[in-house]
C-alpha cells in the first residue's frame, strides 16, 4: 500500500472541481491560467490540476474584481506583492534565526577569549595590557591587577571590556585559590 501526503499546496482538482469550489466557470479558470493569474500544475496528460491553495486565491481573485472592483492586471499586480512579501517575510524569518545563532557564537567566542585572556594573564604576570578586539574596533583593556579596584583603567573605551577581563581574573582567581 503506497502512501502519500496532501499538502494545501497539492494539485488534485481537475479544473470542472476547482471552478466549482471557486464558484466559477472552467472557462474563466482557463482564460486566469492564459494570462497567468493563476496557474495551476499539470498532470502527466497535461490537463489542469488545482490544489487547495489555487482554489483559495480564485475565490480572492473573485472578491478582488467582484467585490472592490479591481481589474485584472490589477489582480494580478495584487497576486505578485502578496507573493513578494510572503517571500520577504520567509527571509526576514531565516535571517532573524541566523542572527540568533551568530548571537550564542559569538558569546561562546567570547567566553573562550576570555579565559585565554585569563590564562595568558597567570602565566606572564609582566603583561600589562591584554587587547580585547571588537568588530567596530580595538579596544585594550588594562590588566585588572595593575588597576585601582572600582575605576575604569584610562584609554578604555568600552566598559564590557572591562568587565570581561574582570571575570576572567576572578575565574583565575577562583581556580588558584580551590586548586
Amino acid at each position: 500500500m503506497m502512501q502519500f501526503e496532501l499538502s494545501d499546496d497539492s494539485p488534485v482538482y481537475v479544473i470542472s472541481v476547482a471552478a466549482q469550489l471557486s464558484g466559477m466557470h472552467p472557462q474563466t479558470l482557463r482564460a486566469y491560467d492564459k494570462i497567468g493569474l493563476v496557474s495551476p500544475g499539470r498532470a502527466v496528460g497535461g490537463g489542469r490540476r488545482y490544489s487547495l491553495r489555487h482554489i483559495l486565491l480564485l475565490r480572492q481573485v473573485q472578491r478582488l474584481s467582484q467585490e472592490e472592483g479591481v481589474n485584472l492586471s490589477g489582480i494580478k499586480r495584487i497576486l505578485e506583492l502578496e507573493d513578494e512579501q510572503q517571500r520577504h517575510r520567509e527571509r526576514l524569518a531565516e535571517l532573524h534565526e541566523e542572527i540568533t545563532q551568530l548571537r550564542a557564537e559569538l558569546e561562546s567566542t567570547r567566553a573562550v577569549a576570555a579565559r585565554l585572556a585569563g590564562l595568558l594573564r597567570s602565566r606572564n604576570k609582566s603583561a600589562t595590557l591584554v587587547p580585547v578586539r571588537r568588530s567596530d574596533a580595538t579596544v585594550t583593556v588594562q590588566s585588572p591587577d595593575r588597576a585601582h579596584p572600582g575605576t575604569m583603567p584610562s584609554g578604555e573605551a568600552e566598559p564590557g571590556a572591562a568587565a570581561l577581563g574582570r571575570a576572567a581574573t576572578l575565574r583565575e582567581t577562583t581556580n588558584t585559590n580551590h586548586g
